[in-house]
Formats: structure tokens, C-alpha cells, sequence
């Protein structure tokens, strides 16, 4: 820390302030030189200086952080921290006087590495004001402590690379021994040292080098349908005030002509989808591509926004053309049915590319966030620092973004809900009130809740209270198109398939509800647990003709009903090859 983050060394700053400097300094010098060992240079400096915690106090309010700090290195820290990288201070100093700069670059006092100074007390005081040794069980407080401090490091950060920057001996040491750093970056910027500079990996005296070759994180968007270009408006206004992103967001487009003019052309010329969504104007900085390689093979971070039932199509096409350092955010609703049972967006996405995949679930209904009206989002992480990453890309004053550690929860929150919407939907297209309406989705929350603990035992209670749990419920079945296509649908006393009310009523959109309503049936017949999800059993074979739309308030009977044979054949093959896909 000392000559790298502060513009001179702490503890020789304290002996100057106590009138010991030049005796103090020649040590110092000693042994960053080599010329003697950090245990005996750390003994006969605190016995020159012999410090007191007040001697310490009033060290700082006269040479405050602020005024010590290296050039650059806040800048530096910063971004790297933006990028959810996390930095750690480790130093042979003392923690009194590291934690000060640690605050001022915003890292934990837990990041710190630096050894504990003992006081005992004043017999005439009682208070700790005689200096009393130092803790020599602290791994900084040895020779070759550095190392150790970084194999400590690697015992909570196991995957991760480590880079040490420092100017001295000690810290070049932390990348030479076994189990030190990866790469050493020298730093003359303070003190230049002969044998740092030719050791060290790279060498630098001015911190805005490093700065400067950080590359900004370009993000891709595969998807741009209604949400999809909310949801990019969102993280592009962000794009346009971050240094550490690249302004532009790129956005793959399923190529088709509207209006005479392809949708590529409409939304680069015109900064709107009017397809699917009309009315809400996109940041100049979405670029939308025809062409998915184009978009992906330089994104460091992807955001998958596109109907279930592609994405697996879709990975297939970018096996071998992402960035190994890439990471993913799902924001689909949905499944993917496979042998071994149903699997999640995430887990496809991180399987089939090898990269980790987030989500992002809530009640956001595109066109109002478009609007800028205000709405929360969950975000379900594995990784604590792309749950951060992710956070700053969509925060904004009127999207508020949560995180919660469960994935899997948030996820099936996000993905179940809109089965309940279809039974939200029935009962209001048959003119039921608020009380029937308020006891459908109370009842599809306990299943949604109940189905999630039996797929997945991680799945934590209090993600269903969070904005992708009951909040989206709430919204999708108020106002969602799962909703008001099935409350068309009860209206007609089912006259119509939902497909084909998908078809006259969402313009190109796709209904989400029955595609998820056949594979959650196809797990529940494939486990034997169709009956204890009556709620979920009931709205599946209403949309496939078996029961009456009138049976979704009698679905606690569906025990002692026997479904009626489906009104044809091609509305039964659904959830029939769904159920073939669990045996295969």
C-alpha cells in the first residue's frame, strides 16, 4: 500500500510526525532494498517511534488520506470495482493507519491485509496508550507474507486470476512464491526501485496507463421484441454516463419487412420497433444487427430477451463464438423440457456456452417501462460481483433493481406466474369480481411456491415477495397479454384456441402461458404429481378442451373429475410431446 497508494510510507510519515524520520527512513529503505529482513525492520522502527493511539489519531488529521493519496489510483480502483473486480489491500504497514485509505477507495475493512498494533494501558489512565508490540501471527508481519495473504485470497476465490501491483521487494516476493500472485505490476510512480523494474511483469509510474487499458464492457442484447427494447433503453441510457462501458448497445434483430422497410433499418434510422413496440422511442445508441455473430462475438456481457422456445436453437448457433470472459443475463420466462426433466433458461445458457447466467425477473410489463413509469426487477445470481455488474446496468430512478442469491427461485417466479395469469385471465373473461380473482392468484402462488421447493431445494422463501414473485404475479395477472388473450378466450367459451387468439391479438408477440402450462403438466403427469397442483392441472385442460373454462373456480375438484376427450387431436399433441420429451 505504502508508495503505491499513499505518496509515501505510512509509518514513515508517523516517524516524522514524532521526530524520528531520518532514523526510520534508512530502515524503511533497507528493507524494500532487500537489505533487511521485515521482521526486524518492523521491530526497530515501532521501537524508534514508539507510537500511541492518540500519537496516531492526530498523524491523520494532520496528513489525512485525502491529501496522500497516489494520483490515479482512486480513478483506477474504481473502475476495476465498476467491473466487478475486487481489490484487497496488503500491506506489511499497520491496519490503523491502511483502513483510512481503504475507505477513501471504497474497500472493505475485510479487503485488508495489515498488521494489528497492541497497546497496553497507562496505570495512571487506565486507557491503551503504551505501545506494547505488534501481532507477529498476522502473515504480513513475516517475511514472505504477502504470499500467504494471496493464497488466503485464493482459498475464497478459487477460479479467479491475481494481480499484484506494489513497489518494493515484498511484493515482487508475492509473485514469485508458490501460491502468490499471477502477475506482478511494478510501481515506480512514488519510489523507482532498479531490480522492481526489471522483475516486475509490466512496469508503470503513472496509474491512468492501466486505467486507460481496461477494456469497457460491450454488451449485446439477443432479442428485440417489446421488452427487450425496454429493457436495452435502460441499460443504453446507462452506456451513455458509464466510462466503463461502450456506448453502444447492440441489439440482434429477427430480420423482417414492415411497412416496406426492414426492422433493422426502422429502428437504426428511426429509433422506434413500431412492430412491437409502438409509440416508445429507443436511445440512438441501440444498434440493432440482422446478423447474431455480429452482435455477440465481441460482447462481454449478453442478454438473452427472446421467447423461450428459442433459446436453445439460439445457443446452438453461438457454441465456440462468445468470449470465454463472458457473462449472461437471462430476462426470458420459461423452460425447456429434456430427458432428465425440465431445465431452466440459465442452466441451458450457462451449459450450452460454459459462461455464467444471472436473471432478471419482475413485474415489468414493457410498454410501461418504456414509459418510464416507476417498476422494480429481481435479479437471481450465483456470482455476487455479476449481481452488482448487472444491478448498475439496469438501475435507474424509476427501475429499481433488488438481488437476491437464488437463481433457480427467481427464476421459476418468473417462468410459473404466467400459468396463473391464464387462470387470472379465465376468470375475469367470466365476469367474476375481485374476490375470485384475489383467491386464483393467492392459489397459484402457493403452487408456484410448492412446484419451485420440490424442482429445486435451494430455493429460498423469500424471493416469492420480491419483485419477481408476487409483484410480477400481481401485474401479469392484471395486466399481462397471458391475461387478456385467456380472458378472450372465457369470453368465447373457448370457440377459440388460445393460438389463435394469439394471433389476432398480439401482432407477432408470442403467448407464453400454454407453451409453459404444457411443460409445467408435462414434469407434473412424468412425477405422478398432477393432482397435488389442481390449480395448475385445471388450467391446462381447460386450454386443451378437456374441461370447461366455467371449471377454473372448481379447480379443488378436479380430483373427482374426469377430463373429457380434447376437441381435437392437434391441441392434445402439445403437451403429449412435451410428456414424449421427459421418456426419451
Amino acid at each position: 500500500m505504502d508508495c503505491t497508494c499513499s505518496q509515501d510510507d505510512s509509518l514513515d510519515g508517523l516517524a516524522e510526525f514524532a521526530g524520528k524520520g531520518e532514523e526510520v527512513r534508512r530502515i524503511t529503505s533497507m528493507a524494500m532494498n532487500g537489505e533487511m529482513g521485515l521482521e526486524e525492520a518492523l521491530v526497530k522502527r515501532l521501537q524508534i517511534i514508539n507510537p500511541t493511539p492518540q500519537m496516531i489519531k492526530e498523524f491523520l488529521a494532520a496528513h489525512p488520506p485525502e491529501s496522500r493519496l497516489t494520483p490515479g489510483i482512486k480513478d483506477l480502483v474504481s473502475n476495476l470495482q465498476k467491473r466487478g473486480i475486487s481489490v484487497y489491500i496488503i500491506s506489511g504497514g499497520f491496519r490503523p493507519l491502511a483502513l483510512p485509505f481503504a475507505k477513501l477507495l471504497n474497500i472493505p475493512p475485510e479487503n485488508v491485509y495489515a498488521n494489528r498494533i497492541y497497546f497496553t494501558t497507562d496505570d495512571e489512565t487506565g486507557m491503551p496508550t503504551v505501545y506494547a508490540g505488534y501481532d507477529t501471527d498476522q502473515p504480513t508481519a513475516k517475511q514472505g507474507g504477502k504470499p500467504e495473504a494471496i493464497k488466503a485470497l485464493r482459498s475464497k476465490h478459487p477460479l479467479e486470476d491475481v494481480v499484484m501491483i506494489g513497489d518494493g521487494i515484498t511484493d515482487l516476493e508475492a509473485a514469485r512464491m508458490p501460491g502468490g500472485a499471477d502477475l506482478f505490476i511494478g510501481y515506480g510512480g512514488v519510489v523507482e526501485r532498479q531490480e522492481i523494474r526489471e522483475s516486475a511483469d509490466y512496469y508503470i509510474t503513472d496509474f491512468s496507463v492501466l486505467t486507460k487499458t481496461l477494456a469497457n464492457h460491450q454488451v449485446a442484447f439477443v432479442g428485440s421484441g417489446a421488452w427487450a427494447c425496454s429493457a436495452a433503453n435502460l441499460v443504453a441510457r446507462n452506456c451513455k454516463i458509464r466510462e466503463d462501458f461502450e456506448k453502444d448497445v447492440r441489439m440482434w434483430v429477427y430480420e423482417e419487412e414492415v411497412d416496406g422497410r426492414m426492422l433493422t433499418e426502422i429502428i437504426n434510422q428511426d429509433h422506434e420497433n413500431i412492430k412491437y413496440l409502438p409509440g416508445i422511442k429507443l436511445e440512438e445508441n441501440v444498434v440493432a444487427y440482422p446478423n447474431l455473430d455480429d452482435v455477440i462475438s465481441e460482447a462481454d456481457i449478453i442478454v438473452f430477451c427472446v421467447p423461450h422456445q428459442f433459446v436453445h436453437s439460439i445457443c446452438k448457433q453461438m457454441v465456440g463464438k462468445v468470449r470465454q470472459d463472458a457473462v449472461a443475463i437471462s430476462l426470458t420466462k420459461g423452460m425447456r423440457l429434456r430427458s432428465d426433466g425440465a431445465q431452466l433458461i440459465s442452466d441451458m445458457v450457462r451449459r450450452k456456452l460454459g459462461i455464467d447466467c444471472s436473471v432478471l425477473m419482475g413485474a415489468n410489463i414493457a410498454e410501461e417501462i418504456g414509459k418510464g413509469e416507476l417498476s422494480e426487477a429481481t435479479i437471481g445470481y450465483k456470482w455476487p460481483e455479476n449481481a452488482r455488474l448487472f444491478q448498475e446496468m439496469f438501475q435507474s430512478d424509476s427501475f429499481l433493481v433488488e438481488t437476491v442469491q437464488d437463481v433457480e427461485g427467481a427464476e421459476l417466479c418468473g417462468t410459473l406466474k404466467n400459468v396463473v395469469a391464464l387462470a387470472a385471465g379465465f376468470v375475469k373473461g367470466l365476469g367474476y369480481g375481485s374476490n375470485t380473482k384475489a383467491a386464483i392468484m393467492r392459489a397459484g402462488m402457493a403452487e408456484m411456491r410448492k412446484l419451485a421447493k420440490r424442482l429445486y431445494f435451494t430455493v429460498q422463501d423469500e424471493t416469492f415477495f420480491m419483485s419477481c414473485g408476487l409483484a410480477d404475479l400481481i401485474a401479469t395477472c392484471e395486466g399481462g397479454r397471458n391475461q387478456r388473450v385467456a380472458g378472450a378466450f372465457a369470453e368465447l367459451s373457448g370457440q377459440k384456441t388460445l393460438g389463435m387468439l394469439e394471433e389476432e391479438m398480439l401482432k407477432g408477440q408470442k403467448l407464453q402461458g400454454e407453451l409453459t402450462s404444457n411443460e409445467v403438466q408435462a414434469v407434473l403427469r412424468a412425477k405422478g404429481w398432477e393432482l397435488d397442483f389442481p390449480l395448475f392441472t385445471t388450467v391446462n385442460r381447460i386450454i386443451h378442451g378437456q374441461l370447461p373454462v366455467e371449471f377454473i373456480t372448481q379447480y379443488q375438484r378436479i380430483s373427482e373429475v374426469e377430463a373429457v376427450e380434447p376437441s381435437s387431436d392437434a391441441v392434445e399433441s402439445a403437451i403429449e410431446d412435451a410428456f414424449t420429451a421427459l421418456k426419451v
